[in-house]
């Protein structure tokens, strides 16, 4: 069971990519980014989840190129034992904002789903 920590995973937020507007540009906050072998336009919602009792209580949104790992830092509280995340995360140890905090236990994921519900999973993604 998941106690005294944090889930942390990011999705995509679609924008449109679209030129046709008054001022003739992209957002200027947007990026894009490959997820799989597809492109997207627009921003990342990165969110920090209590594992005890599902609730959010983190939510930083960058743009879309910004790699989730260098966000993790900001999801985390002070009192997290651990933290859960997929394999985005990998290297999460190894960054200086996180290093200072010897008391942190990692358990992140480094495959990517499998089974059946992957497969669906991987077609739609």
């Amino acid at each position: 069971m998941m106690r005294g920590g944090s889930i942390v995973d990011a999705t995509l937020i679609s924008a449109p990519s679209s030129t046709k507007n008054a001022e003739k540009k992209r957002d200027p906050e947007m990026h894009q980014t490959k997820k799989g072998n597809q492109w997207h336009f627009g921003m990342k919602c990165h969110t920090g989840v209590d594992a005890g009792n599902g609730f959010v209580h983190t939510v930083e949104a960058t743009a879309a190129n910004v790699h989730d790992v260098t966000v993790a830092a900001k999801l985390l509280r002070e009192d997290d034992e651990v933290v859960y995340g997929d394999s985005a995360y990998l290297g999460l140890e190894k960054r200086v904002e996180i290093k200072q905090n010897t008391a942190f236990h990692h358990r992140i994921s480094n495959q990517p789903p499998s089974g059946p519900a992957a497969q669906g999973f991987r077609q739609r993604h």
